[in-house]
């Protein structure tokens, strides 16, 4: 069956978009905006110190893996741009 649904995530896993560790930046993204709002943050803090964390988590993967995990410079920006958009999402989903 080739739904609309089955390509797109077929095609995000061919190019390293989902991969293992998706949920695991899904939940981290979950688990600092709570904590920041414990913190009693803005909405909109909330949604940056998640963001601000991501990107310093993806430089971290950078200077200790660099890109050859991925196989290619291509799969590893598409992996770094959807785990900032996914834990960024899923910041931004709590606070509305």
């Amino acid at each position: 069956m080739n739904n609309p649904i089955a390509k797109l995530v077929s095609w995000q896993q061919e190019t390293g978009q989902l991969d293992s560790w998706t949920s695991y930046h899904i939940a981290a993204g979950a688990f600092l905006c709570k904590i920041f709002q414990w913190l009693h943050w803005s909405d909109f803090w909330c949604v940056m110190g998640v963001f601000i964390v991501g990107v310093l988590w993806e430089v971290f993967e950078w200077v200790i893996e660099d890109w050859r995990p991925y196989g290619s410079k291509k799969k590893w920006a598409y992996n770094t741009a959807s785990d900032l958009i996914v834990e960024t999402a899923m910041a931004w989903w709590m606070v509305i």
